[in-house]
């Protein structure tokens, strides 16, 4: 009998959002009649100019890419007044959020996070057998994490801004007075994944890598696969100092993103007026959801993301919404898992966003 390890007893499979396909097999529902709000995709796509990179890359599929990734490297850092020595690519952020995991964490640590924040953050805590330590609130509050800091003495302190799944922001100076109060022994993740929607909301919750950088022990977190649209690439970086980087690189196997999408994420990374276009769409619908949640009398979190998060009363269960949703066709994220009686719902294009309330608005009934 094949003995695994231990410390894959008490970690729980991360589940990703229901694909299009599994609801046509289930329900016996068209492709086209399908509206997937569930995984915080770009609903409009990705850059015409991405689409003809791909096709143009297309002959190179059975090439390595280039390992170095100076091109991207090149863009983030001019996008970003950095050096390219400041940065790591990874395979979606959240690789690089392993990379950090398996760098500095064993049985004898523990990671810091507030009470509900991104999945994977325990996972790969939990895969190096560290100990999980959460604050009692959701919102980044200075006090919780400095408390629970001084208590635990974690490796790594993390802070997703805005937060997934519940989309709230912690304020640029919040965020630093949080860093500052933290000892330089501990590394903190400042996840921006949804950073741009935050900035184009409000200034005062807009991060840079730039603003943190001068701190050794911060590494700041991007991705394309949001505002950028390349979910199904798989590209994220990292950025901070030169020899914290040079410790993750350590972890990093070779070619770790692959040829199409380093070509992809090179073109998207110089499409500013795509991000403008998708940022305008987002701006434009979420009040949508925000007036709706008001007329039926119940709770919405302020959106800094390109999703809300709807939060129910006692006599209204998410599950069974959830549930009925997806039999109709609408695919959105429950949020029970995480212990919240709400729901997490992608901000869509105006036809997919009425589809949503017209099927939200029988199942409440």
């Amino acid at each position: 009998m094949i003995k695994f390890s231990k410390v894959l007893q008490n970690i729980k499979t991360y589940e990703a959002g229901k694909p299009i396909e599994l609801v046509v097999r289930e329900f016996g529902i068209s492709p086209e009649d399908v509206v997937k709000l569930a995984s915080n995709e770009n609903p409009i796509g990705t850059s015409p100019s991405v689409k003809k990179a791909l096709i143009t890359n297309a002959d190179k599929a059975h090439l390595y890419p280039d390992d170095s990734m100076f091109e991207l490297k090149d863009a983030l850092a001019l996008k970003y007044d950095v050096k390219e020595n400041n940065i790591i690519i990874g395979a979606g952020s959240d690789q690089v959020l392993e990379f950090i995991s398996r760098a500095v964490l064993d049985e004898n640590s523990a990671v810091l996070m507030s009470a509900v924040t991104f999945a994977m953050y325990e996972i790969y805590a939990k895969q190096m057998g560290a100990k999980i330590v959460r604050t009692m609130s959701y919102e980044h509050k200075y006090a919780e994490f400095i408390e629970a800091y001084e208590m635990h003495k974690p490796k790594i302190v993390y802070i997703c801004t805005p937060n997934n799944p519940t989309g709230d922001a912690t304020s640029k100076v919040e965020v630093i007075k949080i860093i500052k109060a933290i000892g330089s022994e501990a590394i903190v993740v400042v996840d921006g994944a949804y950073m741009e929607y935050a900035s184009a909301k409000d200034k005062a919750y807009s991060i840079s890598p730039n603003d943190i950088l001068e701190f050794p022990n911060v590494i700041y977190l991007g991705t394309f696969s949001k505002a950028y649209g390349l979910g199904g690439m798989r590209v994220g970086y990292g950025i901070a100092q030169k020899e914290l980087i040079e410790q993750l690189y350590k972890m990093r196997p070779p070619f770790n993103i692959s040829t199409l999408s380093l070509a992809a994420a090179i073109e998207a990374s110089k499409d500013e007026t795509f991000i403008k276009k998708s940022i305008l769409l987002h701006q434009s619908e979420i009040g949508r959801y925000e007036t709706f949640a008001k007329e039926n009398g119940f709770a919405y979190i302020d959106s800094y993301t390109n999703f809300i998060t709807y939060m129910f009363p006692e006599d209204m269960d998410s599950t069974y919404i959830a549930d009925t949703l997806l039999k109709k066709g609408v695919i959105i994220r429950n949020l029970a898992s995480y212990g919240l009686n709400a729901i997490r719902i992608t901000i869509g294009t105006e036809k997919q966003n009425d589809t949503f309330f017209r099927h939200f608005a029988e199942v409440i009934a």
